[in-house]
């Protein structure tokens, strides 16, 4: 996608006029400090040996990646004849060996390549054994209450599927990798299968026996893999960004399992990432009010331990709409026009996902809860951006842009969903990774507070160093203004200070006193100490 042209189609008119500038065009300073990509962590695939691990999360520090997160397993209903056949203690079915002498209530399946082996075995019937050169974990322990003994003599039983024994645990392998780097991993935690009837909510008629499970599975983290680099865990249960009670057996999912988590590991976080939906055929018809309650109450299940809730901004599957209030009537671009179809912003979206992120920040607030950011890191398929075997393709660095723009100063950190292999995959010999590695000096404007009663201008945003600031506003008097100064003030430490994504900065355009007309949006460009000029379009209501 080519990059948007400096002058606004819907302001096109600009163009035509004389431009006037109140202050004469300079040149930028040399940059004073590195450049920042506003992207810090990466959503991952486990690999299970360890020069894997190190070289991936090598490739991510290089990007500018400080965290990765993975996505978890499902516990399973199965039954004798569904358990593993490699599964066997002398020659037979290992949940029925196990669990020889008492009643079976329930059989469950888990399968995370992890070795949880003898440290796993809490309860006299709990077995780790080598069967046809795969590991397996059997746990056997009170359908009511998970203890180890029944008081009504029924058991569950969880078969734990480990993989190749010679392979690296993959959890243990990443939470060492992220450790040896100085890096944040957030393994991922188990989940229930999702209901038959309603497939977007998750099936609690196993909840008792999903939570002792739980349980299992964080004391086993905490036996084996107490590191550094492990940071927490993610809930990798989605739901909309919506405070419609239907969606209260998530809440509930998430309140358990951080329930266990501050019981086990207290000093780990959890991650969730709820997604924006703002599709007017969509029928939720979610506003950005909803979606700040949404954010508080799922803030609310947090239950004493640190909660970062990642919203989903929904570019990569067209959910979400990234555009500013001047471009309502503007066409969607090709990459949303393939998912939505052809039409304006403002006639496929109830709001620019900039108004959801703000909602979400104050919903979020005096919670105890950080708003982080989920950017979509791929775009809807057009034919020429295909990736790799993925069902979405490759975005581009522009588009990018655009996505973190209305993300706003809202997130105190922004991840992105996925670096395999969205940000992997070659098209047209370029991987996204490359392309994020080129535009590494290109400013990223989040924000702007134009007081025009001093004339002051401050910009927020990314590689904002050495900048050069054109704006361009409305009068009272109907006049098309301009002026193109030499920042000031530039605070690399704007963010840590303020509270915000600490790699936020800001300057400052002095551009005298003057006006803005009511009703009237006003536009800024940055060309920063390396000469790059942001990509995307920003314009903000006077």
């Amino acid at each position: 996608m080519k990059s948007r042209p400096r002058t606004h189609p819907v302001l096109a008119f600009i163009a035509s006029l004389a431009f006037v500038a109140t202050a004469a065009s300079v040149s930028a300073a040399a940059p004073s400090d590195p450049p920042a990509n506003p992207i810090s962590g990466f959503f991952i695939t486990l690999s299970t040996t360890d020069a894997a691990n190190i070289q991936k999360l090598t490739d991510i520090k290089a990007v500018g990646g400080d965290t990765v997160i993975a996505f978890g397993n499902t516990l399973r209903p199965a039954s004798l004849a569904t358990v593993p056949a490699d599964c066997l203690i002398g020659g037979v079915n290992c949940a029925q060996a196990a669990a020889t002498g008492v009643a079976i209530g329930r059989i469950f399946t888990y399968s995370d390549g992890s070795h949880w082996g003898t440290v796993a075995l809490k309860c006299p019937r709990d077995m780790s054994i080598t069967s046809n050169g795969k590991l397996f974990t059997i746990l056997v322990f009170a359908a009511q209450g998970g203890a180890c003994n029944s008081p009504n003599g029924i058991y569950d039983v969880v078969v734990v599927s480990g993989g190749n024994p010679a392979a690296a645990d993959a959890a243990v392998s990443m939470a060492a990798a992220a450790t040896t780097l100085g890096m944040h991993f957030y393994a991922g935690m188990p989940d229930p299968i999702k209901r038959t009837d309603l497939n977007n909510l998750p099936d609690l008629s196993y909840l008792d026996t999903f939570n002792q499970f739980t349980i299992r599975f964080l004391q086993f983290q905490a036996a084996v893999n107490n590191v550094a680099g492990l940071a927490g865990f993610y809930h990798h249960m989605e739901m909309p960004l919506s405070d419609s009670t239907y969606f209260d057996p998530v809440l509930t999912l998430y309140t358990v399992q951080n329930q266990a988590i501050a019981r086990i590991l207290p000093t780990r976080a959890a991650v969730v990432s709820p997604y924006i939906d703002s599709r007017i055929s969509s029928g939720g018809h979610i506003t950005p009010a909803q979606a700040g309650n949404a954010a508080r109450r799922i803030a609310l299940t947090r239950s004493g331990i640190a909660l970062y809730i990642a919203v989903q901004d929904g570019m990569g599957t067209s959910l979400g709409g990234s555009y500013f209030g001047d471009e309502a009537a503007l066409p969607v671009d090709q990459y949303a026009a393939a998912y939505v179809g052809a039409g304006a912003w403002g006639s496929k979206y109830v709001a620019p996902n900039r108004d959801f992120y703000l909602a979400a920040a104050q919903g979020v607030a005096g919670t105890g809860a950080t708003l982080w950011a989920n950017m979509e890191g791929m775009a809807p398929p057009v034919g020429t951006n295909t990736c790799d075997t993925n069902t979405r393709g490759q975005t581009t660095k522009a588009r990018i842009d655009r996505q973190l723009q209305q993300m706003a100063n809202a997130p105190a950190k922004v991840i992105s969903f996925m670096w395999d292999s969205y940000y992997t995959c070659t098209v047209n010999g370029q991987t996204l990774a490359q392309q994020i590695k080129a535009g590494n000096t290109t400013p990223v404007i989040t924000d702007a507070f134009f007081n025009a009663a001093t004339g002051a201008v401050q910009v927020t945003g990314f590689n904002l160093s050495g900048a050069t600031v054109a704006v361009k506003w409305t009068d009272a008097a109907g006049q098309v203004r301009g002026a193109t100064v030499a920042g000031s003030g530039y605070n690399a430490a704007y963010g840590q200070q303020q509270g915000l994504n600490p790699r936020l900065q800001t300057i400052t355009a002095l551009v005298g006193p003057t006006t803005v007309g009511p009703g009237k949006y006003y536009m800024v460009n940055v060309t920063n100490g390396w000469g790059q000029t942001n990509d995307a379009y920003f314009s903000k209501l006077g």
